[in-house]
């Protein structure tokens, strides 16, 4: 097995391998460091990596013989990794995502991104509530292996289901990314809304309502509304949404507290997806005719054309509604 990328989520999913894994890495001094001393400091802190895992700069060298290929670089530089990565790829080893985002520009998620790039290989994604720092010090948790090849998920599910991480199987890879995707905007607005000093009826309104836009946007690309009620819907959402560790939330409270956004992501020091995939989720929800009025209050903050108390009226002026509508019921649109 081998992982593509060696953040924060990458370098605490290969911990976690049951057999020989690669983690290849952007950098030979990053791949040396973490050879040398067992660890990944910037990323994963005191975490040590168990003897099973060696690092890499080489994309060849972490592909080649590799019966499953786990991909967690941020969505701006998936497409190029996989691209190049594809040809040392197994023609039939399981290609699976670990990032929660969008492509700018094309719209396309990121399976559709490893499809295009191995278009005879399974794929598929792993997502769920798995804030990489806990699992990075042992914390129990849980992910859905979300694919449409059986066999594929039971592989994946071999060698990652263990003591300290469940791993859950799902044949609806559309709702399972849709949620990853979504709930990263939405951790974003509850961020706001905590750097604007309110409390958790405010939190548990934009988490309950964004759910509803989450489940809109899932069954109109062909998703199933119970995926969204599971680990990658209220699962992941509420985990990110709450979180001292969620970088997307993070970025929220710092916009909430009167910073630019500039500011916020140099704060940060990571790929917050949220703030990468606002303006194409937004685009892509117009696309399907599926209204998404709290993430696109996201967007525009993030794009700056409006401020926290502005998207805060825009939202609180929309007029009274039914709470429950056809996709959270399961029926079809019109």
């Amino acid at each position: 097995m081998c992982v593509l990328g060696a953040g924060s989520w990458g370098t605490a999913l290969a911990a976690l391998a049951a057999d020989e894994v690669v983690l290849w890495c952007r950098r030979d001094e990053l791949a040396d460091e973490i050879n040398a001393s067992r660890r990944n400091a910037r990323y994963t802190g005191d975490m040590r990596l168990p003897d099973n895992v060696a690092a890499t700069a080489s994309l060849e060298q972490a592909c080649r013989g590799a019966e499953i290929v786990l991909v967690a670089v941020p969505s701006v530089g998936f497409r190029t990794v996989v691209q190049t990565a594809a040809q040392f790829v197994e023609g039939d080893a399981v290609l699976l995502s670990l990032t929660k985002g969008l492509e700018r520009g094309t719209h396309a998620t990121m399976t559709e991104v490893l499809l295009a790039s191995s278009p005879y290989s399974p794929v598929g994604v792993l997502t769920g509530p798995n804030l990489a720092k806990e699992i990075a010090l042992g914390m129990p948790a849980a992910s859905v292996v979300a694919t449409a090849d059986p066999r594929a998920a039971m592989l994946v599910q071999a060698r990652l289901h263990g003591p300290r991480l469940r791993v859950y199987s799902s044949s609806d890879v559309v709702g399972c990314e849709v949620a990853g995707v979504t709930k990263n905007v939405l951790a974003i607005a509850a961020g706001v809304s905590d750097g604007l000093g309110f409390g958790d009826n405010t939190r548990a309104t934009i988490i309950t309502r964004g759910l509803a836009e989450m489940s809109r946007l899932a069954v109109a690309m062909g998703g199933h509304p119970a995926t969204v009620s599971g680990l990658a819907g209220v699962g992941d959402l509420v985990a990110t949404c709450t979180s001292d560790r969620s970088r997307n939330r993070r970025v929220g409270i710092a916009l909430g507290e009167g910073c630019s956004l500039a500011e916020a992501l140099q704060s940060l020091g990571e790929v917050a997806e949220g703030v990468v995939s606002a303006q194409p989720l937004l685009e892509l929800a117009t696309a399907h005719g599926v209204e998404l009025p709290i993430c696109d209050q996201v967007a525009a903050m993030v794009a700056g054309t409006s401020t926290p108390a502005q998207a805060l009226a825009a939202l609180t002026a929309r007029p009274a509604r039914e709470e429950r509508d056809r996709a959270m019921r399961g029926e079809p649109r019109d």
